[in-house]
């Protein structure tokens, strides 16, 4: 089953060079009727092209998707919960001082953000979705800025940490992201990132019928263009984790679960997860990370 996505409507669209290494060579990989994806010929980045204005596209976030949020919110949050558990998160986070703070970009309707204050730390959060951030201020009593990460204007190495789950494939300009978190992020603070895996199992068996290959998501990242892109922007991988060997109800149970089990153990799982940190010297950026 596909993903919640939009159906595209009379949006302008530009044709984009790639948002990894610049390169404007690059191949259809999946093309639906409304949309096309294509791979970098140059880093093997995978991308809407061409995509949305984002003027356009931020419209799309509106009631619907707050509805959808809604409905799976329980869901959502648990498995935010079991990502954060895999990289032992509280574990390595136990020794920032009682002035730690948490933001989360792309904070839905705040139950992650929720969950995090009753742990004792000081949450702000990010929505570009005016209902699903008005449910969480309104709901949770969430100090929640509507509007996109560039936008609420933080101040400099303000976070130690900042998480961001199946939120970067939504971002016209991924680089640009990475870079601002990098700014407001203190000097080795922590950012746990969640997205779709394209080199998944069920991305490469179901290719364009793959749940995540849907109009809302403009970049699709590999476990290896993931880690190019953090490298790309000041960040030191410290754990990968993915998740997710076969679609529930796509086969029986007793095959999806040892699938599942090796699908995580073996990194072929349909969403992956990277725990990074900031990079303390800004001028030793590169391109491409060092050999994994």
């Amino acid at each position: 089953m596909k993903t919640y996505s939009t159906i595209p409507g009379q949006e302008r669209s530009k044709t984009i060079p790639c948002n990894l290494c610049g390169g404007r060579r690059h191949s259809k990989i999946l093309e639906a009727r409304d949309y096309t994806f294509v791979r970098c010929a140059d880093c093997g980045l995978s991308f809407q092209n061409p995509q949305p204005v984002f003027d356009d596209l931020k419209y799309r976030y509106g009631q619907n998707y707050f509805e959808y949020e809604l409905r799976n919110e329980e869901n959502f949050f648990h498995l935010m919960k079991l990502g954060l558990q895999d990289i032992r998160f509280f574990q390595r986070t136990s020794a920032l001082d009682q002035g730690r703070r948490f933001l989360d970009v792309g904070c839905a309707t705040g139950m992650l953000l929720e969950y995090m204050r009753d742990r004792g730390w000081k949450v702000q959060g990010v929505e570009l979705c005016r209902e699903s951030a008005e449910h969480g201020i309104r709901t949770k009593k969430l100090d929640i800025f509507i509007g996109t990460l560039e936008q609420a204007g933080f101040p400099d190495t303000y976070f130690p940490v900042i998480h961001f789950s199946h939120l970067i494939e939504h971002v016209p300009d991924p680089k640009a992201f990475l870079l601002e978190i990098r700014r407001i992020l203190v000097p080795g603070g922590y950012i746990v990132v969640v997205t779709p895996n394209i080199d998944g199992l069920q991305a490469r068996l179901f290719r364009e019928r793959w749940r995540s290959a849907i109009a809302d998501h403009l970049t699709l990242f590999s476990r290896k263009t993931l880690r190019r892109m953090l490298a790309a922007t000041g960040y030191q991988v410290l754990q990968t984790v993915t998740w997710g060997g076969l679609a529930k109800g796509s086969v029986p149970a007793v095959v999806k679960r040892p699938v599942d089990l090796l699908a995580k153990k073996l990194g072929f799982g349909d969403v992956v997860l990277m725990l990074a940190r900031k990079r303390e010297n800004r001028d030793g950026l590169t391109f491409f990370s060092p050999p994994s």
